[in-house]
């Protein structure tokens, strides 16, 4: 159920109530691919730095340990220790990133493992199931995400197949929580809108995927090559069409930069593997932009990353003696990294929420991206 509270131009604050508590909108979700955040931190971690959904991937847990494991072991939340909501992407993407190892069909797409190579075969029902095994807070429609670039004649074949399948993942869905042994019952399904850099062709796959009045809408196969504006111009195009009093989720963004344009054209739902990737490569997120620790310039820093941010790592600890550690190769580095970057995106949410309720998010968001861009002093 959302709610939206006010909104700021086209920038939404809401709330969805799920089962697993309430969301605050707009919201980054941490992700965790395989029931854990790479970088080695903890579920007691994401609560210390404001985490308020953890996304997991349903291709990754049905390879491995399978998703009946986890059913059996009382599903996702228990099994992994987190008593927040969860979102499952649908797998969908995985499965279409491994381009040369799988073929597509009418009832879903056969593929191989990257783990062990056999043969698995997903399509909208099998996805449903799995999520249903895991016991997600909000479980992902079955989608096809196409290449890009890729021609209109496929662009609409691919968007019409969505659409079918989006219709067998509701459908299944339905089914699946009325059975007696499913985990939670209250699952909820997004729909996924397609369609590329093809603007009617998005706007239209909108249009349709409203009339199933789902629990929310995410805007798929972005980020996948096009540039920055193109990205922005398809939300300006395609937000419109979709329900205002739904959440709105655009899937795998992305920069601070990028979440902040994409809050002002009315999405609230964000997730991607920047700051724990980032983190882990030895760079930090901060107001002032991107630092990589591994410079020189840091052998003597006694500051912390971000000077002000009280993340456990900034309160504890400074960039000289995190530079060491990437240095020596302590895996404590990345784990301090990704703590700091996760807790970075956290905030900034937070900060998004509130300067959208003070009506004044076209100057918050002026004022961040100015400081993105004076660099480190």
């Amino acid at each position: 159920m959302y709610r939206l509270i006010c909104k700021d131009g086209n920038a939404k604050r809401g709330e969805v109530t799920t089962v697993h508590g309430t969301i605050q909108t707009p919201v980054f979700m941490n992700v965790g691919t395989a029931a854990a955040i790479k970088g080695a931190v903890s579920t007691m971690d994401l609560k210390e730095i404001g985490t308020q959904v953890e996304l997991s991937n349903t291709y990754h847990l049905h390879v491995r340990p399978g998703d009946k494991v986890v059913k059996q072991l009382g599903g996702l939340h228990k099994f992994m220790n987190w008593d927040r909501p969860i979102l499952t992407d649908s797998g969908g993407f995985q499965v279409f990133s491994l381009a040369g190892l799988r073929k597509i069909k009418e009832e879903g797409v056969t593929f191989q493992s990257h783990v062990d190579g056999r043969r698995i075969f997903m399509g909208p029902e099998e996805s449903m199931q799995i999520q249903s095994n895991l016991a997600s807070t909000i479980a992902m429609a079955f989608d096809e995400c196409p290449p890009h670039p890729a021609t209109r004649q496929y662009m609409e074949d691919s968007v019409a197949r969505t659409t079918r399948w989006l219709h067998r993942c509701k459908a299944e869905m339905d089914r699946l929580n009325s059975l007696e042994d499913t985990i939670n019952k209250q699952q909820m399904l997004f729909g996924i809108n397609q369609g590329g850099t093809f603007h009617d062709i998005r706007i239209e796959h909108a249009k349709t995927i409203t009339e199933l009045n789902l629990d929310g809408y995410a805007l798929g196969g972005l980020a996948v090559g096009e540039s920055h504006d193109a990205m922005y111009e398809v939300l300006e195009k395609t937000v419109p069409y979709l329900p205002v009093d739904k959440p709105t989720y655009l899937m795998g963004v992305g920069t601070p930069a990028n979440i902040l344009e994409a809050v002002e054209r009315g999405v609230d739902f964000f997730d991607c593997v920047y700051p724990a990737r980032n983190g882990r490569h030895g760079n930090a997120y901060t107001n002032h932009g991107k630092m990589t620790l591994l410079n020189a310039k840091y052998e003597l820093d006694d500051r912390p990353l971000d000077e002000g941010c009280q993340c456990p790592t900034c309160k504890h600890y400074s960039r000289a003696y995190i530079r060491h550690l990437l240095k020596a190769k302590e895996m404590l580095g990345l784990r301090l990294l990704v703590t700091h970057n996760l807790y970075f995106y956290n905030k900034m949410m937070e900060e998004i929420r509130e300067a959208i309720e003070e009506q004044r998010f076209a100057e918050y968001k002026k004022a961040k991206l100015a400081g993105f861009e004076e660099g480190d002093k």
